[in-house]
């Protein structure tokens, strides 16, 4: 068996149906392009058509291949610096390590992450620790799997209070066009997808949800479908009558448009209705 994915990405096909291809609420540009010295630059910056609030950032990413280190810096319209360097493969075949700070000039306050992670056939693990001066947290999580079969547990602990402040599980069984994915949250969430690629055109998945204590139970279906190799329609219903719908179109190599709106079933005639439009460029 390949190596299982991060607790993160568990059920990440059935999560990618309900959220590419969709931007509704907001206009956004996004820029990528590469120097001949291999540093990659990525700007993106974005108005929320509801609040006129915009923001964006500025991030590069340099790869020192014959070492295995990536060295990242994001700086964000609202000020803020983060700067990751990982290292991967070099220590011990599937161990990367890495360390994620940032740093905030008005105000001066800063925060550093030491993150770990060990991959292999069968199982994928992951360490994190948040350098707090109170205490650090410490984030650890753990995924197996064996013959299509997944199972994952994630915690975070605070050491300042000795107190659990996350205890998650997941199950889960992935097959080639086929993958069912089950998640426990701290005891009260309990949540479930099922995602299914019908044929080489057309993807579904179903998301599930419910809370304990609570009569409230979300339920939502999903689809994919590829129109030609440019452009794929997406859509998507919950049970509280949201309808979201995308359409993205590459218009030629490294250009590409995303339209997409979200209905609201209830009102159709009282508006509320939001759309989104995000335009992509790559070189």
């Amino acid at each position: 068996m390949a190596v299982p994915p991060t607790y993160s990405d568990l059920g990440k096909s059935a999560k990618d149906i309900f959220s590419k291809g969709y931007g509704y609420g907001v206009l956004k540009l996004d820029v990528k392009t590469k120097s001949q010295s291999g540093v990659e630059f990525a700007t993106s910056g974005s108005s929320n058509t509801d609040t006129g609030k915009s923001g964006g950032h500025l991030e590069t990413k340099y790869k020192l291949s014959d070492l295995g280190l990536t060295f990242n810096q994001k700086w964000t319209t609202d000020n803020t610096l983060t700067t990751e360097i990982t290292m991967e493969d070099q220590l011990a075949k599937g161990l990367k390590l890495g360390l994620d700070s940032s740093f905030v000039p008005n105000t001066g306050k800063k925060s550093a992450k030491l993150k770990t992670g060990y991959k292999r056939d069968y199982m994928n693990l992951g360490c994190d620790l948040d350098f707090d001066m109170a205490g650090p947290t410490v984030h650890a999580a753990t995924v197996l799997g064996f013959e299509g079969w997944l199972v994952g547990y994630q915690l975070a602990f605070d050491t300042a209070k000795s107190k659990l402040v996350k205890n998650n599980l997941a199950f889960g069984y992935k097959a080639g066009d086929f993958q069912l994915h089950t998640h426990v949250t701290d005891g009260t969430e309990f949540g479930g997808s099922i995602y299914q690629k019908v044929n080489g055109n057309l993807e579904t998945a179903v998301n599930l949800a419910w809370t304990s204590g609570s009569n409230n139970t979300r339920f939502g279906i999903g689809a994919k479908y590829q129109l030609d190799k440019d452009a794929s329609l997406s859509a998507k219903v919950s049970n509280a009558c949201l309808v979201g719908v995308g359409y993205t179109q590459t218009l030629r190599p490294g250009v590409k448009l995303t339209l997409s709106a979200l209905i609201d079933g209830k009102s159709v005639n009282g508006g509320g209705h939001k759309v989104g439009i995000g335009f992509e460029l790559e070189a």
